[in-house]
């Protein structure tokens, strides 16, 4: 009787527990959509219309050397994608496209590194490749359909050392997200600056932008970083910019602020003095330069000699000892030799056709 009311009571506290109690309560959604149910159905590559499809601007994805272009089309049931893939010459090139194509439409997927997902199309970056994705003719795809596609293309985090070769990022504060862009040549720095003089900035000699857009008290301004191969070719060209573009010059119409930094030029648009002081002030580049350099301590120096000597002795005592046992090893094999293969010419080396001089 105590067992029967036992299991009565266990079952009574199971509904119970099952019964929900009224409070609030976060509901977590997680996709269910396994990643190997989309399947590549065919590989090809892909003509203007579909280029425009993806990208309508061929000038800037030959700007930033795109190699390789290749369609790829994927199918889950009845739903169709298309997949862009773009092989640029390094990953700071396909990182630079990443930056360029990316809209306020896309927003960054949590749990997945550099994938930024909108409505109906996607962006990813990984190594030398800059991804776009987006629904086919006719199909609708939901963020996490989109978000499954990507992890099938190309998985869900970047190595170290792709994370590690992109450019560092502009100063957080104030930046609007994703409104930062990698400039490599002077067409794409166009459509991105309008109204600046881009030809200013010397894309033919080695140099590199980022651009991004800040929020101020003022309004919106557009930060413009610049570097330069060298601190020489930084100094010219800002040079030529405060000649031509009246930087600091507060009562000049569309006024410029800016400064130089080493190998680097900051300049803000659309601005206030006072607010882009504070945006510059956001930029220090620090150097360090020795003209005296000390010479080692001689402590350090006599310990650096006794370790590279103890080093010298060890290789050759390494080399000694290899030396006796492959000698040991050899009469031995001799006599081995000797004792069950006494016709080989191993076992007799006098049979050698080696002239030998007895002397």
């Amino acid at each position: 009787m105590s067992g029967s009311s036992n299991q009565y009571i266990g079952m009574v506290l199971l509904v119970l527990a099952s019964v929900p109690d009224g409070r609030a309560q976060d509901r977590v959604v997680v996709p269910l959509i396994s990643t190997s149910d989309w399947r590549l159905v065919r590989t090809e590559a892909p003509d203007p219309s579909a280029l425009a499809r993806f990208t309508p601007d061929p000038a800037v994805d030959r700007e930033y050397g795109v190699q390789k272009l290749e369609l790829r089309h994927y199918q889950l049931g009845a739903r169709m994608a298309e997949a862009l893939l773009k092989e640029a010459p390094d990953p700071t090139a396909a990182y630079g496209l990443l930056t360029y194509y990316r809209t306020e439409d896309v927003t960054p997927e949590k749990g997945l590194d550099w994938v930024f997902i909108g409505p109906s199309s996607a962006l990813m970056e990984r190594g030398r490749v800059c991804i776009h994705v987006r629904a086919a003719e006719g199909s609708e795809l939901t963020r996490a359909e989109l978000r499954s596609l990507l992890i099938a293309i190309g998985g869900a985090r970047l190595s170290r050392e792709e994370a590690d070769s992109f450019p560092a990022p502009l100063p957080a504060p104030g930046l609007i997200p994703h409104t930062e862009k990698y400039l490599l040549g002077l067409e794409t720095a166009r459509r991105v600056l309008p109204s600046f003089r881009t030809d200013l900035i010397g894309f033919t000699q080695g140099a590199e932008a980022r651009v991004g857009t800040y929020s101020t008290a003022a309004g919106n301004s557009t930060v413009l970083a610049v570097n330069y191969p060298t601190p020489q070719v930084a100094r010219i060209r800002f040079g030529a910019m405060e000649s031509l573009l009246r930087i600091n010059m507060e009562n000049a119409p569309g006024a410029i602020y800016g400064k130089r930094g080493g190998s680097f030029v900051f300049l803000v648009l659309n601005s206030t003095s006072g607010e882009a002081e504070k945006l510059l002030k956001q930029f220090q580049v620090q150097s360090d330069v020795s003209w005296n350099e000390r010479p080692p301590e001689p402590e350090r120096f006599a310990m650096d000699l006794a370790k590279l000597i103890l080093s010298i002795i060890i290789l050759v005592i390494v080399i000694v000892t290899i030396a006796v046992v492959t000698g040991v090893l050899m009469v031995l094999s001799r006599r081995v030799a000797r004792r069950f293969f006494p016709d080989s010419e191993w076992a007799n080396p006098e049979r050698d056709r080696v002239i030998r001089l007895n002397l």
